[in-house]
């Protein structure tokens, strides 16, 4: 089988050849992929045998003529019944196949094709696609001119069986708009969508395809041409590490004379808004095909039923749309906020016409709000499963631009971080819709909605994002109407939205100093009960890695100490160790779900054996405290499995009691391996904090992750004769923050150096 020439450069190059058999050109642009399709059916048609009754037909990408560089072809060998077939078709496939190309084949006759089509609606829509490449033209135009009329005849009642098809793609692929690293081809808003609606429209129901959905439509085969280029290999998916270089295929410059985003950035903007338009363009069609369904309207009297669901806002054929006297008056400020909450708290789109007609004719709020727009915009936030698809169609017709200048800036703007899967824009949206969840749980759920929806607009601008949004979300809250000391909550919230998983994952929860410090910086319960549900909501709309049980436990558990220490004023005391560690012969091992406890005879080293040896066992340790009780040395571990799947109890048990007993050969064996598995990435760094603790000094190590850190760090600092009490694992994506607390005072300069360059050689 010959191979593929993988050919990558700029657009301007010239016809690079992807195929060196087919001689198909690269390029991008619809001129490129115009004239791939002609060479693959040059190429073709020499392989296609003069014979009577048998035609070639493409369908898919080729059939379009908008062939991809590494693209697949689909082919279609058509026959009026003539002997010998099979082997007809093995002379053309196996040609395909050697050229190096990927190849979806079928041979029918037009009653099979038209068979198939009629009981798999996918089959149905690659048939209009249909185009004669080789053969009996009559034979390939009786099946496309077939093939289109079964489906304008039979539309309406397959289009349920395609919707729900297309559903199930989204839910596995989701929304390309909002997506940092989506599939161009199957995600929500992409090109497999465009076929849809090109397939809704010639069944006649609705004219989806408007000019600007051919123009994004362009876009995106543009945008998949540089990928498929910029790889050299077919791919879909639009990963981080090739925006840059897709950008500069497509000659796309980032806009922003700040430098705030850069080329990849801008590219993944422009993706976003293609693929809003997409969407937008298939809702709107959905709801067609539902009316036509549906019987056109239903009517009273002759006149379309409407029912009233709002104030202004009335229900007609499943769309929400204006009530006749809210047309005929001067239009309230508040008018386009309260159509947004009926709709999310009803779940029914608002009708196209009306949207154009609040974009058109809705004055702008003032400032401050009237009540009646920050109640709508508070209805809107909380109005859960809502929110998304009505934020979404407002935002379309430039509504939110209208209450949230701001909103401009943060839309479609990347979160380069690896936890996050959503642009920021959808971000605090889905953070918006999350905290609903937790309304219940605070004194002020309103509080607790806006904080959410602003925690972080601070992002995308230089500094801290925390630090830098606090004061633009207290702007937003006073302009949408809030009396200056909730305001100032609000800012409060963004600037602390960070503090409790940070201090959760990072600190000792028993230091009385931590309790202390949080409970400062907090001030009363209700801000406290206010972060929580914001840091649930915050992890949520971040992503599944942003969040696990133990995560969720250690929040509630610093939650908890710290309301006790504002509602009494008193700091708990550390909890008391285990009673069964304290007591009995030597060593005692006790392994519970998630935790690993030991005690020992006391001597140094202990911290960084038991480590070694939950490391060998694949456990990541979360959590680490180390003490000393009447002359014996105590570990506790809070561990969760590398890989998911738990290591053998009685295994691990002997291991531990041979390691802290001291055998040289559990030592050894756990060193040997632990030390082979060194993380790659930036450069470490170490941090040191003088007055984080009560009795010890914090030494936080920022550096990539690996299998065996914490047994490596913690060897190095028992050898450099640092004592370690605790120690706190959190785990950033690719990147760990762990913080030791070193017992004693603040080392001398050189102390400090020695200890900081032990830790960084062991990393």
């Amino acid at each position: 089988m010959t191979s593929l020439t993988t050919t990558t450069g700029p657009t301007g190059d010239g016809p690079l050849v992807v195929n060196e058999v087919v001689g198909v050109p690269g390029g991008i642009g619809a001129e490129a992929r115009a004239a791939r399709a002609d060479a693959l059916d040059a190429w073709l048609r020499g392989l296609f045998p003069a014979r009577a009754g048998i035609a070639l037909v493409a369908v898919g990408g080729l059939g379009r003529r908008q062939c991809a560089p590494y693209g697949d072809l689909d082919l279609v060998l058509l026959h009026a019944g003539v002997p010998g077939i099979d082997e007809l078709a093995a002379s053309l496939w196996y040609p395909v196949w050697d050229a190096g190309l990927r190849l979806d084949h079928s041979v029918r006759t037009v009653p099979e094709a038209l068979s198939v089509a009629q009981d798999d609606v996918k089959v149905a829509l690659g048939l209009l696609d249909a185009r004669h490449v080789a053969g009996d033209p009559d034979l390939a135009d009786q099946l496309a001119r077939t093939a289109a009329d079964h489906w304008r005849r039979t539309a309406v009642r397959q289009l349920p069986g395609l919707r729900e098809i297309t559903a199930t793609r989204w839910e596995t692929h989701g929304e390309l708009a909002f997506l940092l690293e989506g599939d161009l081809k199957e995600a929500a808003g992409g090109l497999r969508d465009v076929g849809i609606l090109w397939a809704i429209a010639t069944a006649g129901v609705t004219d989806a395809l408007r000019p600007a959905v051919h123009a994004a439509h362009r876009r995106l085969l543009d945008t998949r041409d540089a990928l498929h280029q910029q790889v050299g290999r077919r791919v879909d998916r639009l990963v981080a590490q090739e925006r840059d270089g897709v950008a500069a295929l497509l000659g796309l410059r980032a806009a922003d004379a700040g430098g705030v985003i850069g080329d990849g950035d801008a590219l993944l903007r422009r993706v976003a808004g293609d693929a809003r338009t997409v969407s937008h363009a298939l809702d709107d069609a959905w709801r067609a095909a539902d009316r036509l369904r549906a019987g056109r309207h239903r009517t009273t009297g002759g006149r379309p039923l409407r029912r009233p669901v709002a104030r202004d806002v009335v229900e007609q054929d499943g769309e929400l749309v204006l009530a006749r006297a809210a047309i005929g008056a001067r239009p309230d400020p508040s008018l386009s906020l309260r159509v947004a909450a009926a709709a999310a708290t009803t779940r029914l789109p608002i009708a196209r016409a009306t949207c154009e007609w609040l974009a058109a004719y809705c004055p702008p709020l003032p400032a401050p709000w009237p009540p009646a727009a920050r109640a709508a915009f508070i209805t809107l936030l909380g109005a859960g499963p809502g929110l998304v698809p009505a934020w979404e169609t407002c935002d379309r017709y430039g509504l939110v631009d209208g209450w949230l200048p701001e909103w401009t800036r943060l839309r479609s703007l990347p979160q380069h971080n690896p936890v996050h899967r959503f642009t920021l824009d959808r971000h605090l949206v889905q953070a918006a819709y999350e905290a609903s969840r937790h309304t219940r749980d605070v004194d002020r759920p309103d509080l607790l909605l806006l904080g959410a929806f602003l925690h972080d607009v601070g992002k995308g601008l230089p500094g801290d994002h925390s630090t830098v949004g606090a004061p633009l979300a207290e702007a937003v809250a006073t302009r949408i109407g809030l009396p200056d000391d909730e305001a100032a909550l609000i800012a409060r919230l963004v600037r602390l939205h960070l503090l409790l998983p940070d201090v959760a994952t990072r600190r000792d929860l028993s230091d009385p100093k931590t309790v202390a410090g949080v409970a400062e910086r907090v001030g009363d319960t209700t801000t406290l009960d206010l972060l929580h549900g914001l840091v649930r909501a915050d992890a949520a709309a971040t992503g599944p890695a942003a969040w696990s049980d133990w995560k969720g436990r250690l929040v509630a558990e610093l939650v908890a100490r710290v309301r006790t220490a504002l509602d009494t004023g008193v700091v708990p005391a550390p909890p008391a160790p285990d009673p069964a560690l304290v007591a009995g012969p030597l060593p005692v091992v006790h392994l519970g779900e998630d935790r690993v406890s030991v005690a020992a005879a006391d001597r140094r080293g202990l911290l960084a054996t038991v480590a070694g040896c939950l490391a060998l066992h694949r456990l990541e340790v979360i959590s680490a405290d180390a003490a000393t009780v009447d002359g014996r040395a105590l570990v506790q571990c809070r561990v969760q499995p590398r890989y998911g799947l738990a290591p053998d109890p009685i295994a691990l048990r002997a291991d531990l009691r041979r390691a802290v007993g001291g055998d040289v050969s559990v030592t050894q064996r756990l060193r040997g391996r632990a030390l082979a598995a060194r993380g790659r990435g930036a450069a470490p760094r170490v941090v040191w904090h003088r007055e984080a603790a009560t009795d010890a000094v914090l030494l936080e190590l920022r550096a990539a992750d690996a299998a065996g850190l914490l047994y490596r760090v913690a060897c190095a600092l028992d050898e450099a004769g640092a004592q370690v009490r605790a120690a706190r694992i959190s785990t950033l994506g690719g990147d760990v923050v762990d913080a030791f607390y070193l017992v004693g005072g603040w080392p001398p300069d050189a102390d400090r150096a020695r200890i900081e360059a032990a830790v960084l050689a062991a990393v």
